[in-house]
């Protein structure tokens, strides 16, 4: 677990806030038609005229991952490929973007309902939004890992929702994937670890509809539910600090997704 000072938290909330402005034109193109192609071609845009970098894009794998944008759709879990692919009235689209800006990195990511989403899929996105929000509101320093963890396992899989074992969310900040791994569920205690001021934590729940298998796609990158059933996935880049939880990936005036109560959007 890398610690970081003050400064270099409000470094990683300026890539934070630009984060949160990419997230908000993906969102203004997404609608029924549109193509996952198309809202990466915006995405890129906006990192750009922003004077950040992507961090998707060019990450290494059998092919390097070509997108800035992760979008993947209903069945799809993380890691889809923008692509000819038109969203409809009724999808869920993941859209999980990364940036970089002046050394520091930001990551974050939410589901978004097109259209008329069927309230089984709206379900599915408030109970992962609030597994997320849940684990932001009980983070401080000292406190073990897996008793978050633990929570948002038990909470979502008496809701009759399963939780992904093979994707965690990361520490990060100068890069973008830095210890520990977080997992979204409970694990033996060596794997877990206690929270301490100044990480900087990146979390991420990805929920699964129906049973938490998945597969990969053919095109090495896509990730997908092996019973087909939809997934949601939802992620905010945190700093823990003496005050409660900062979400760097939150609007400027602490607009955003999963935000819960005790949290701070200024030092």
């Amino acid at each position: 677990m890398i610690i970081k000072t003050s400064n270099e938290i409000m470094k990683m909330r300026e890539a934070g806030l630009i984060l949160w402005d990419v997230h908000q034109t993906a969102k203004r193109v997404v609608r029924d038609g549109v193509t996952t192609k198309e809202i990466d071609i915006a995405v890129e845009e906006r990192i750009s005229e922003l004077g950040a970098l992507p961090l998707f894009k060019g990450v290494p794998g059998k092919v390097p991952f070509p997108a800035c944008a992760c979008i993947s759709v209903n069945e799809e879990v993380v890691h889809g490929i923008p692509s000819g692919r038109k969203i409809s009235s009724g999808d869920i689209v993941s859209i999980d973007i990364g940036v970089k800006y002046n050394g520091f990195c930001a990551d974050s990511a939410e589901t978004i309902p097109v259209g008329g989403a069927p309230e089984a899929k709206m379900a599915l996105l408030r109970a992962t939004e609030d597994a997320l929000r849940m684990a932001i509101s009980m983070l401080a320093p000292g406190v073990n890992w897996n008793e978050i963890s633990n929570r948002m396992q038990k909470r979502l899989e008496s809701a009759g929702y399963s939780i992904v074992r093979e994707l965690v969310g990361h520490g990060i900040g100068k890069e973008m994937w830095e210890s520990p791994q977080i997992p979204n569920y409970y694990v033996r205690k060596e794997h877990s670890f206690i929270i301490k001021q100044g990480a900087t934590l990146a979390i991420e729940p990805m929920v699964n509809m129906g049973k938490k298998e998945i597969k990969f796609g053919k095109d090495h990158w896509t990730i997908s539910t092996k019973d087909g059933k939809p997934s949601a996935h939802f992620e905010h880049t945190v700093a823990v600090t003496e005050n409660g939880p900062f979400v760097l990936t939150c609007g400027p005036d602490g607009e955003g997704w999963a935000m819960p109560d005790n949290a701070i959007f200024e030092l």
